[in-house]
């Protein structure tokens, strides 16, 4: 997505426009694979593979995408150590550690609810 610049900052963090920063935002790290990746990260910095670990299911391709989304969003630090190999690990920002609260609230919400989203899905699909 392109995203037209707009001259007022509110228009700019308007998640209800299409052309907006904040949709944008909003599209990059509402997903799967970026929530995830910021829980496992947690207070922690890990090298690739451990975070590979920390997330069963998640491909190796996916995991490189959604760390270079995550970087260029300034919501995870890469720091590349000059040794042979090389050693690169990944932390969360300022930023990503303040999104990390929500995402916890979030995580919360899913445990206490799961078993009611459950049973209404079964309800539902029978």
């Amino acid at each position: 997505m392109v995203t037209k610049k707009l001259t007022d900052p509110a228009d700019e963090a308007d998640l209800r426009r299409a052309d907006s920063l904040g949709r944008e935002i909003f599209s990059d790290i509402a997903n799967k694979w970026a929530l995830l990746i910021i829980e496992a990260l947690g207070e922690r910095t890990l090298r690739f593979g451990e975070v590979r670990d920390e997330i069963e299911g998640i491909s190796h391709k996916m995991l490189t995408q959604n760390l270079r989304m995550l970087e260029r969003n300034g919501l995870v630090e890469r720091t590349v150590h000059p040794v042979v190999p090389p050693r690169v690990e990944y932390t969360l920002t300022g930023p990503g550690q303040a999104l990390r609260v929500t995402i916890d609230g979030l995580c919360d919400w899913t445990h206490r609810y799961v078993g009611h989203i459950d049973a209404s899905r079964r309800r539902f699909d029978a």
